[in-house]
């Protein structure tokens, strides 16, 4: 089991009063479990980064699990919700805990935004999972991948969690279906995720939008509509999004140069992956590498 004195493998602060923020990374080659306890005043926030864990509830009689680059939202304000976790050699986890008061405090004036903080919802519990996007994945590696001096680690963290905080309250606003009678039905939203696996599949050589759209059925303004009414952006800059965050894996597994990585990811030439690399990360890719 993953002690919570176990530095390597375990990081809590306390953000604020209210407010705690738990970092976990699994470098055994060993499924390792972590606990600790939760009560029924806490909003669970969890985010997978890399590889998978699970969530057991009720004795390990059922579970859930986080797979990389998902999240889960998580608050029972009648039952004690304490933290079993599974993770898997080399995942990476991040959870916040927030109290229902310290939350509250952020959205005074907002609370019609988020659902569960509503009169009619704020005694029941509450669910809700989604994909990240590409800006909160970036966000998450920044807060495992820092270079800055260790004294100015909690304040480094800080400034994130508010961050990534902000993008996900963001993305849950915008990725809400209901907003659009069209994507209330199931068939559809199921073809608007196709259109986005299409693209990850084929990111090399990707569709027209045109084509896409016959390949899924869809007309091409459903298509384009509802392609930003659940992922908050056009299909071609999730794509973008999407290519530079893979590439940024592949540059910090070492086992990829920048051209090669550039090949990968679909671009002719690697001066074409390198200027886009810098406009979204503010640095060439060879001076990323170099900062962490």
């Amino acid at each position: 089991m993953i002690g919570n004195n176990d530095k390597k493998m375990v990081q809590e602060y306390e953000v604020e009063p209210g407010f705690r923020i738990v970092k976990l990374h699994n470098k055994e080659k060993t499924v390792q479990d972590f606990y600790k306890l939760c009560d029924s005043s806490v909003i669970q926030l969890h985010f997978g980064l890399n590889d998978t864990a699970k969530l057991q509830f009720n004795q390990s009689s059922y579970s859930i699990e986080i797979a990389e680059n998902t999240s889960l939202l998580l608050y029972n304000p009648q039952k004690d919700l304490p933290i079993n976790l599974n993770l898997n050699p080399s995942a990476k986890l991040i959870i916040l805990l927030i109290s229902i008061e310290k939350f509250h405090s952020f959205f005074t004036l907002e609370a019609g935004l988020i659902h569960f903080l509503n009169e009619e919802n704020k005694s029941k519990k509450y669910y809700y999972d989604k994909e990240l996007s590409p800006n909160e994945i970036v966000v998450l590696n920044q807060m495992f991948n820092y270079g800055l001096h260790s004294s100015l680690e909690k304040l480094y963290t800080k400034g994130k969690v508010y961050e990534l905080l902000s993008l996900y309250f963001h993305e849950a606003d915008n990725n809400d279906v209901q907003k659009c009678p069209f994507l209330e039905d199931e068939v559809n939203v199921e073809k608007i995720r196709s259109a986005k696996n299409i693209l990850i599949e084929n990111m090399i050589n990707p569709p027209t939008l045109a084509n896409l759209a016959s390949q899924i059925n869809l007309p091409l303004h459903h298509l384009k509509d509802g392609f930003k009414q659940i992922y908050g952006e056009t299909a071609y800059s999730y794509l973008l999004n999407y290519k530079m965050e893979y590439a940024r894996k592949l540059l910090t597994s070492n086992k990829y140069n920048v051209a090669e990585t550039s090949f990968e990811v679909g671009y002719s030439t690697p001066s074409h992956f390198i200027a886009a690399f810098k406009k979204k990360y503010g640095s060439t890719p060879r001076k990323y590498i170099k900062s962490l």
